[in-house]
Protein backbone atom coordinates (compact mmCIF):
# COMPACT_ATOMS: atom_id res chain seq x y z
CA UNK A 1 0.00 0.00 0.00
CA UNK A 2 1.08 3.54 -0.74
CA UNK A 3 1.34 5.19 2.69
CA UNK A 4 3.29 3.45 5.43
CA UNK A 5 5.86 5.30 7.53
CA UNK A 6 7.17 4.51 11.02
CA UNK A 7 9.72 6.39 13.14
CA UNK A 8 11.07 4.00 15.80
CA UNK A 9 14.38 4.06 17.58
CA UNK A 10 16.77 1.14 17.71
CA UNK A 11 16.24 -1.58 20.28
CA UNK A 12 19.53 -3.12 21.36
CA UNK A 13 18.70 -5.72 24.01
CA UNK A 14 16.43 -8.59 23.02
CA UNK A 15 16.75 -11.26 25.66
CA UNK A 16 16.88 -14.90 24.68
CA UNK A 17 15.81 -17.65 22.46
CA UNK A 18 16.75 -20.24 25.03
CA UNK A 19 19.82 -18.48 26.42
CA UNK A 20 20.85 -14.92 27.21
CA UNK A 21 21.49 -13.06 23.98
CA UNK A 22 21.64 -9.45 22.86
CA UNK A 23 21.19 -7.53 19.68
CA UNK A 24 24.56 -6.13 18.69
CA UNK A 25 24.33 -2.84 16.82
CA UNK A 26 26.33 -2.73 13.59
CA UNK A 27 27.52 0.14 11.40
CA UNK A 28 25.58 0.02 8.15
CA UNK A 29 27.30 2.86 6.33
CA UNK A 30 23.99 4.57 5.56
CA UNK A 31 21.33 6.66 7.25
CA UNK A 32 18.53 5.42 4.98
CA UNK A 33 15.38 3.90 6.40
CA UNK A 34 15.98 0.16 5.93
CA UNK A 35 12.88 -1.94 5.23
CA UNK A 36 14.21 -5.17 3.69
CA UNK A 37 16.74 -7.74 4.91
CA UNK A 38 17.88 -11.15 3.68
CA UNK A 39 20.17 -13.46 5.68
CA UNK A 40 22.06 -15.85 3.42
CA UNK A 41 24.49 -17.41 5.94
CA UNK A 42 25.98 -16.55 9.31
CA UNK A 43 28.36 -14.21 7.50
CA UNK A 44 26.46 -12.99 4.43
CA UNK A 45 23.43 -10.70 4.57
CA UNK A 46 21.85 -7.96 2.46
CA UNK A 47 19.57 -5.07 3.42
CA UNK A 48 17.65 -2.46 1.42
CA UNK A 49 15.69 0.72 1.90
CA UNK A 50 14.93 4.30 0.95
CA UNK A 51 17.00 6.39 -1.43
CA UNK A 52 17.72 3.35 -3.59
CA UNK A 53 19.89 1.95 -0.81
CA UNK A 54 21.36 -1.56 -0.78
CA UNK A 55 24.01 -2.70 1.71
CA UNK A 56 25.81 -6.02 2.09
CA UNK A 57 28.04 -7.79 4.59
CA UNK A 58 30.23 -10.80 3.91
CA UNK A 59 31.95 -10.92 7.31
CA UNK A 60 29.02 -11.36 9.69
CA UNK A 61 28.35 -7.65 9.92
CA UNK A 62 31.79 -6.54 11.07
CA UNK A 63 31.62 -4.34 7.99
CA UNK A 64 28.74 -3.35 5.73
CA UNK A 65 29.28 -1.95 2.24
CA UNK A 66 26.87 0.23 0.31
CA UNK A 67 26.23 -1.35 -3.10
CA UNK A 68 24.74 1.52 -5.17
CA UNK A 69 22.10 0.87 -7.79
CA UNK A 70 22.71 3.39 -10.61
CA UNK A 71 19.75 5.67 -11.33
CA UNK A 72 17.78 4.45 -8.31
CA UNK A 73 18.32 7.25 -5.80
CA UNK A 74 14.64 8.20 -5.89
CA UNK A 75 13.42 4.65 -5.33
CA UNK A 76 12.41 2.83 -2.14
CA UNK A 77 13.68 -0.75 -2.02
CA UNK A 78 11.25 -2.48 0.35
CA UNK A 79 12.35 -6.04 -0.42
CA UNK A 80 15.67 -7.79 -0.99
CA UNK A 81 16.01 -11.50 -1.75
CA UNK A 82 19.59 -12.80 -1.78
CA UNK A 83 21.00 -16.24 -2.62
CA UNK A 84 24.70 -15.82 -1.95
CA UNK A 85 27.35 -13.14 -1.59
CA UNK A 86 27.03 -12.24 -5.27
CA UNK A 87 23.40 -12.80 -6.24
CA UNK A 88 20.48 -10.67 -5.03
CA UNK A 89 17.23 -9.16 -6.26
CA UNK A 90 15.73 -5.91 -4.95
CA UNK A 91 12.19 -4.65 -5.45
CA UNK A 92 11.28 -0.97 -5.47
CA UNK A 93 7.73 0.04 -4.59
CA UNK A 94 5.70 2.87 -5.99
CA UNK A 95 3.02 3.77 -8.47
CA UNK A 96 3.63 3.13 -12.14
CA UNK A 97 7.25 2.85 -13.24
CA UNK A 98 8.58 3.34 -9.70
CA UNK A 99 7.79 -0.34 -9.11
CA UNK A 100 10.90 -2.11 -10.39
CA UNK A 101 13.08 -5.18 -9.90
CA UNK A 102 16.87 -5.10 -10.17
CA UNK A 103 19.34 -7.99 -9.97
CA UNK A 104 23.05 -8.29 -9.30
CA UNK A 105 25.28 -11.31 -9.90
CA UNK A 106 28.57 -9.70 -8.85
CA UNK A 107 27.88 -8.68 -5.28
CA UNK A 108 26.30 -5.35 -6.17
CA UNK A 109 29.17 -4.15 -8.33
CA UNK A 110 26.69 -3.86 -11.19
CA UNK A 111 22.91 -4.09 -11.36
CA UNK A 112 20.53 -5.04 -14.17
CA UNK A 113 17.06 -3.50 -14.33
CA UNK A 114 14.89 -6.56 -15.04
CA UNK A 115 11.35 -5.32 -14.60
CA UNK A 116 9.66 -1.93 -14.79
CA UNK A 117 5.94 -1.74 -14.14
CA UNK A 118 4.26 -0.12 -17.14
CA UNK A 119 0.75 0.17 -15.69
CA UNK A 120 0.20 3.57 -14.02
CA UNK A 121 -2.53 1.99 -11.85
CA UNK A 122 -0.29 -0.77 -10.49
CA UNK A 123 1.83 -0.71 -7.33
CA UNK A 124 4.06 -3.69 -6.47
CA UNK A 125 4.64 -4.65 -2.83
CA UNK A 126 6.98 -7.64 -2.55
CA UNK A 127 8.91 -10.35 -4.33
CA UNK A 128 9.54 -13.99 -3.34
CA UNK A 129 11.44 -16.93 -4.81
CA UNK A 130 11.26 -20.71 -4.76
CA UNK A 131 14.85 -20.88 -6.01
CA UNK A 132 17.37 -18.54 -7.61
CA UNK A 133 15.61 -18.71 -10.99
CA UNK A 134 11.94 -19.11 -10.12
CA UNK A 135 9.98 -16.39 -8.36
CA UNK A 136 7.18 -13.87 -8.48
CA UNK A 137 6.26 -10.34 -7.49
CA UNK A 138 2.87 -9.24 -6.18
CA UNK A 139 1.09 -5.93 -6.58
CA UNK A 140 -2.04 -4.23 -5.30
CA UNK A 141 -5.33 -4.75 -7.15
CA UNK A 142 -5.87 -3.30 -10.59
CA UNK A 143 -9.42 -3.55 -11.89
CA UNK A 144 -10.35 -5.58 -8.82
CA UNK A 145 -7.57 -8.22 -8.88
CA UNK A 146 -4.16 -8.44 -7.24
CA UNK A 147 -1.31 -8.42 -9.75
CA UNK A 148 1.23 -11.23 -10.15
CA UNK A 149 4.28 -11.33 -12.43
CA UNK A 150 6.49 -14.45 -12.55
CA UNK A 151 9.95 -15.39 -13.71
CA UNK A 152 11.22 -18.87 -14.55
CA UNK A 153 14.62 -17.82 -15.88
CA UNK A 154 16.31 -15.83 -13.15
CA UNK A 155 14.53 -12.61 -14.00
CA UNK A 156 15.45 -12.40 -17.67
CA UNK A 157 11.71 -12.26 -18.28
CA UNK A 158 8.87 -11.32 -15.90
CA UNK A 159 5.48 -12.25 -17.30
CA UNK A 160 2.04 -11.34 -15.89
CA UNK A 161 -0.27 -14.08 -14.66
CA UNK A 162 -3.76 -13.94 -16.21
CA UNK A 163 -6.21 -12.37 -13.73
CA UNK A 164 -8.85 -15.12 -13.98
CA UNK A 165 -6.90 -17.27 -11.51
CA UNK A 166 -7.01 -14.56 -8.81
CA UNK A 167 -10.09 -14.14 -6.56
CA UNK A 168 -11.63 -10.66 -6.58
CA UNK A 169 -10.26 -8.12 -4.14
CA UNK A 170 -12.47 -6.53 -1.51
CA UNK A 171 -13.20 -2.79 -1.66
CA UNK A 172 -10.15 -0.95 -0.34
CA UNK A 173 -8.04 -4.11 -0.09
CA UNK A 174 -4.30 -4.03 -0.68
CA UNK A 175 -1.01 -5.39 0.61
CA UNK A 176 1.37 -3.63 3.00
CA UNK A 177 4.89 -3.08 1.68
CA UNK A 178 6.24 -2.77 5.21
CA UNK A 179 9.05 -5.32 5.26
CA UNK A 180 8.97 -7.38 2.08
CA UNK A 181 7.29 -10.22 3.99
CA UNK A 182 3.64 -9.77 3.08
CA UNK A 183 4.50 -12.34 0.36
CA UNK A 184 6.41 -15.58 1.06
CA UNK A 185 7.17 -18.76 -0.91
CA UNK A 186 7.93 -22.27 0.30
CA UNK A 187 8.84 -25.63 -1.17
CA UNK A 188 8.67 -25.80 -4.95
CA UNK A 189 5.18 -24.43 -5.63
CA UNK A 190 3.60 -22.89 -2.50
CA UNK A 191 3.21 -19.20 -1.73
CA UNK A 192 1.03 -16.91 0.38
CA UNK A 193 0.37 -13.20 0.68
CA UNK A 194 -1.51 -11.23 3.32
CA UNK A 195 -3.77 -8.23 2.85
CA UNK A 196 -5.46 -5.39 4.73
CA UNK A 197 -7.22 -2.10 4.28
CA UNK A 198 -10.61 -3.75 3.85
CA UNK A 199 -13.46 -5.15 5.92
CA UNK A 200 -11.49 -8.38 6.41
CA UNK A 201 -7.78 -9.14 6.67
CA UNK A 202 -7.13 -12.06 4.35
CA UNK A 203 -4.47 -14.54 3.19
CA UNK A 204 -4.20 -15.66 -0.43
CA UNK A 205 -2.63 -19.06 -1.17
CA UNK A 206 -1.25 -20.74 -4.31
CA UNK A 207 0.04 -24.28 -4.81
CA UNK A 208 1.03 -23.89 -8.47
CA UNK A 209 3.61 -21.08 -8.37
CA UNK A 210 1.11 -18.28 -8.62
CA UNK A 211 -1.02 -19.39 -11.55
CA UNK A 212 -4.17 -19.82 -9.44
CA UNK A 213 -5.09 -18.64 -5.94
CA UNK A 214 -7.57 -19.23 -3.15
CA UNK A 215 -8.31 -16.80 -0.31
CA UNK A 216 -9.50 -17.08 3.31
CA UNK A 217 -10.30 -14.61 6.06
CA UNK A 218 -8.07 -14.21 9.10
CA UNK A 219 -9.17 -12.91 12.52
CA UNK A 220 -6.64 -10.05 12.49
CA UNK A 221 -7.74 -6.47 13.05
CA UNK A 222 -9.40 -5.07 9.93
CA UNK A 223 -11.85 -2.44 8.81
CA UNK A 224 -9.37 0.44 8.44
CA UNK A 225 -6.99 1.43 5.66
CA UNK A 226 -4.09 1.05 8.12
CA UNK A 227 -5.01 -2.40 9.48
CA UNK A 228 -4.57 -6.00 8.43
CA UNK A 229 -1.92 -8.64 7.75
CA UNK A 230 1.55 -7.15 7.37
CA UNK A 231 3.75 -10.25 7.44
CA UNK A 232 3.40 -13.95 6.69
CA UNK A 233 5.75 -16.77 7.74
CA UNK A 234 5.62 -20.52 7.16
CA UNK A 235 7.67 -23.40 8.51
CA UNK A 236 7.41 -25.86 5.65
CA UNK A 237 4.03 -26.05 3.99
CA UNK A 238 1.78 -26.52 7.02
CA UNK A 239 2.58 -24.31 10.03
CA UNK A 240 2.06 -20.61 9.45
CA UNK A 241 1.90 -17.34 11.34
CA UNK A 242 0.58 -13.94 10.32
CA UNK A 243 1.18 -10.72 12.25
CA UNK A 244 0.08 -7.13 11.82
CA UNK A 245 -2.59 -5.01 13.43
CA UNK A 246 -3.15 -1.30 12.86
CA UNK A 247 0.02 0.69 12.22
CA UNK A 248 -1.72 3.90 13.28
CA UNK A 249 -2.22 2.30 16.71
CA UNK A 250 1.22 0.76 16.94
CA UNK A 251 1.39 0.60 20.76
CA UNK A 252 -2.02 -1.01 21.27
CA UNK A 253 -2.42 -4.74 21.88
CA UNK A 254 -5.09 -6.01 19.57
CA UNK A 255 -5.92 -8.85 17.25
CA UNK A 256 -2.47 -8.87 15.69
CA UNK A 257 -1.38 -12.52 15.43
CA UNK A 258 -3.00 -15.67 14.02
CA UNK A 259 -1.86 -19.24 13.37
CA UNK A 260 -2.48 -21.88 10.73
CA UNK A 261 -1.71 -25.60 10.90
CA UNK A 262 -3.20 -26.54 7.53
CA UNK A 263 -1.07 -24.65 5.06
CA UNK A 264 -2.97 -21.39 5.33
CA UNK A 265 -6.39 -22.80 4.53
CA UNK A 266 -7.68 -21.53 7.88
CA UNK A 267 -6.45 -19.15 10.60
CA UNK A 268 -7.21 -18.90 14.32
CA UNK A 269 -6.10 -16.86 17.30
CA UNK A 270 -3.45 -18.52 19.50
CA UNK A 271 -5.65 -18.63 22.59
CA UNK A 272 -5.33 -15.52 24.71
CA UNK A 273 -1.88 -14.68 23.33
CA UNK A 274 -1.48 -11.28 21.67
CA UNK A 275 1.55 -9.29 20.70
CA UNK A 276 1.95 -6.02 22.58
CA UNK A 277 1.53 -3.68 19.69
CA UNK A 278 1.57 -3.66 15.92
CA UNK A 279 4.16 -5.92 14.21
CA UNK A 280 5.51 -5.42 10.69
CA UNK A 281 7.53 -8.65 10.28
CA UNK A 282 7.73 -12.18 11.62
CA UNK A 283 10.16 -15.01 10.86
CA UNK A 284 10.60 -18.64 11.88
CA UNK A 285 13.94 -19.70 13.36
CA UNK A 286 15.01 -22.84 11.46
CA UNK A 287 16.08 -25.84 13.48
CA UNK A 288 14.40 -24.83 16.73
CA UNK A 289 12.68 -27.66 18.51
CA UNK A 290 9.65 -25.68 19.61
CA UNK A 291 9.06 -23.60 16.48
CA UNK A 292 10.66 -20.40 17.67
CA UNK A 293 9.79 -17.15 15.94
CA UNK A 294 10.85 -13.52 16.18
CA UNK A 295 8.38 -10.70 15.49
CA UNK A 296 9.42 -7.07 15.12
CA UNK A 297 7.73 -3.71 14.75
CA UNK A 298 7.99 -0.11 15.91
CA UNK A 299 6.52 -1.13 19.28
CA UNK A 300 9.42 -3.50 19.94
CA UNK A 301 10.42 -7.14 19.57
CA UNK A 302 8.78 -10.35 20.76
CA UNK A 303 9.66 -14.01 20.60
CA UNK A 304 7.91 -17.34 20.93
CA UNK A 305 9.21 -20.88 21.41
CA UNK A 306 5.90 -22.68 20.85
CA UNK A 307 4.94 -21.72 17.33
CA UNK A 308 3.21 -18.50 18.30
CA UNK A 309 0.89 -19.79 21.02
CA UNK A 310 2.59 -17.60 23.61
CA UNK A 311 4.85 -14.59 23.18
CA UNK A 312 7.46 -12.98 25.39
CA UNK A 313 7.77 -9.22 24.90
CA UNK A 314 11.33 -7.97 24.82
CA UNK A 315 11.66 -4.35 25.91
CA UNK A 316 8.84 -2.00 26.78
CA UNK A 317 6.65 0.47 24.94
CA UNK A 318 8.76 3.41 23.90
CA UNK A 319 11.99 1.44 23.73
CA UNK A 320 11.75 1.15 19.97
CA UNK A 321 11.99 -1.62 17.43
CA UNK A 322 12.73 -2.57 13.85
CA UNK A 323 10.97 -2.73 10.50
CA UNK A 324 12.19 -6.12 9.25
CA UNK A 325 13.98 -9.23 10.43
CA UNK A 326 15.61 -12.25 8.78
CA UNK A 327 17.24 -15.44 10.07
CA UNK A 328 19.90 -17.45 8.24
CA UNK A 329 18.80 -20.87 6.85
CA UNK A 330 20.51 -22.78 9.68
CA UNK A 331 18.97 -20.64 12.42
CA UNK A 332 22.12 -19.38 14.10
CA UNK A 333 21.89 -15.62 13.58
CA UNK A 334 19.23 -12.99 12.94
CA UNK A 335 19.56 -9.51 11.49
CA UNK A 336 17.02 -6.75 12.06
CA UNK A 337 16.87 -3.37 10.31
CA UNK A 338 15.13 -0.06 10.89
CA UNK A 339 15.29 3.72 10.92
CA UNK A 340 18.39 5.78 10.20
CA UNK A 341 20.32 2.87 8.72
CA UNK A 342 20.06 0.85 11.93
CA UNK A 343 21.16 -2.77 11.69
CA UNK A 344 21.56 -5.20 14.56
CA UNK A 345 22.59 -8.84 14.79
CA UNK A 346 21.46 -11.52 17.21
CA UNK A 347 23.35 -14.75 17.90
CA UNK A 348 20.67 -17.40 18.48
CA UNK A 349 21.11 -20.20 20.98
CA UNK A 350 17.89 -22.23 20.65
CA UNK A 351 16.46 -24.57 23.21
Amino acid sequence: MRHLVFFPTLLLSLGTLGAQSNWQAQVSGTTARLRGVSAVTERVAWASGSGGTVVRTIDGGATWEVRPVPGASALDFRDVEAFDAKTAYVLAIGAGDKSRIYKTTDGGGTWVLQFTNADPKAFYDAVAFWDAKTGMAMGDPVDGRFQIVRTLDGGKTWLPVPPDGMPPALPGEGAFAASGTCLVAAGKTLAWFGTGGAEKARVFRTNDQGRTWTVVNTPLTAGAASAGVFSVAFSGGADGVVVGGDFRKERESGDNVALSSDGGRSWTFPGAARLRGFRSAVVFVPGTRWNSLIAVGPAGVARTDDGGRSWTPIGTAGSGGFHAVAVDPVGRVAWAVGEGGSIAKLAITPR
